[in-house]
């Protein structure tokens, strides 16, 4: 392994999605990873969709987060299970663990007991509400906080329901909070010589990327509502009908919003659309308009003039066009590796690039227990 991360060792106990796409991370910038599952497996390994070659049969979900990592089984309820993660964790540099709040000390395998075996381990502790607290003993799934951090209440149609976003967002935020907070942790090591627990939840990380939505209210008293795929704070910002296909516009200025005038044949001086807030105020009017003009046009020919005239815009991909499309190929975004039981699979890339090198593992999602026999856990 190489990368920023090569030499670090990590014991991963955690499970189905914020823990693993933490250690993902850490092993796409070259830390080795081990991961430690029960004898059944981490849930994800029964989740769908499934990958199913030659007689092998393996979890999409899965493979997404697990790149890049050793599996051993423990039965951490054993002698001989918590024995083997203490082992683990005395020869380890981060420990990551996404148990609800006191499931280890009940076994006996606590973070400070662990820390008192090796008090340069760096833990990370992923939770649902926090720990402690009115609500830190709640379980936390993804649309569970979703909803109880706010962001449904922010997504969907003005007049429709509140909406889930599509993809695991709590989950995958809340993964990116822990490696962040795990780097930091490794970084502030080399000169303390002592490890840090490190904590964060599905509910901090939806909170903390509320931005402008959640500084509004704070701070001047605005709630914020749905407003679909309409910007709330810009316009014209947000999909727009063409002749045979939506697009999106991002007219994010003063300046972008002349040249977008000018582009679709509105006058950006009109006194009821000449500055950002009147635009705002009069969006429906503006967004009518803007759609007569655009339905007499072709996506295709749209783009390319708002291109030209240097206008932010793309089109609607649906999830095969994104992993065909040339540019996501170029940055290293489509990961391929030989996986032990299907051959060749493809999964996300990491999103970083070092030294223009994309991140990503060339060790693919192990199966389960594929590392067991002594080298990895009696190190």
């Amino acid at each position: 392994m190489t990368g920023p991360l090569s030499g670090v060792r990590v014991v991963d106990l955690s499970r189905a999605l914020a823990g693993p796409y933490a250690t993902m991370m850490l092993a796409d910038a070259g830390a080795e990873v081990v991961k430690v599952e029960p004898p059944t497996g981490d849930d994800s390994r029964g989740w769908l969709p499934f990958v199913e070659r030659d007689g092998a049969r393996e979890s999409a979900y899965f493979l997404a987060a697990n790149r890049g990592k050793r599996s051993v089984r423990l039965d951490l309820k054993t002698e001989d299970g918590a024995r083997g993660l203490r082992q683990l964790c005395r020869t380890a540099d981060v420990l990551v663990e996404n148990y609800r709040p006191g499931l280890l000390d009940r076994l006996g395998l606590g973070l400070e007991s662990l820390r008192a075996d090796n008090p340069r381990l760096v833990t990370l502790s992923i939770t649902g509400f926090g720990t402690g607290g009115p609500d830190g003993h709640r379980p936390g799934f993804d649309q569970i906080l979703q909803a109880e951090a706010g962001l449904m209440s922010l997504t969907g149609a003005p007049d429709g329901e509140p909406t889930r976003v599509g993809l695991p967002i709590a989950d995958l935020l809340a993964g990116m909070f822990g490696a962040f907070g795990v780097s930091a942790a490794l970084r502030e090591r080399e000169t303390t010589g002592r490890g840090r627990a490190v904590e964060t939840s599905l509910l901090s990380a939806v909170v903390a990327v509320q931005a402008f939505h959640g500084a509004g209210w704070l701070t001047a008293g605005v709630e914020p509502v749905r407003t679909g795929n309409r910007h709330p704070s810009i316009a014209p910002y947000g999909v727009f009908p063409c002749a045979d296909a939506s697009i999106v516009v991002a007219v994010g200025s003063e300046s972008l919003w002349r040249r977008f005038a000018e582009a679709v044949g509105i006058d950006p001086a009109r006194p009821d659309i000449a500055s950002n807030d009147d635009r705002v105020r009069n969006v429906h009017a503006l967004e009518e308009e803007i759609g007569e003009i655009l339905r007499t046009r072709t996506a295709d020919d749209t783009l390319a003039e708002l291109s030209a005239a240097g206008v932010p815009a793309g089109r609607i991909r649906t999830i095969p066009e994104v992993y065909d499309w040339e540019q996501v190929r170029h940055l290293g975004l489509v990961h391929e590796m030989e996986h032990p039981t299907l051959g060749t699979v493809a999964v996300p890339g990491s999103a970083l690039r070092f030294d223009g090198v994309p991140a990503s593992s060339p060790i693919a999602p192990p199966v389960l227990g594929q590392h067991e026999g002594g080298e990895v856990v009696d190190r």
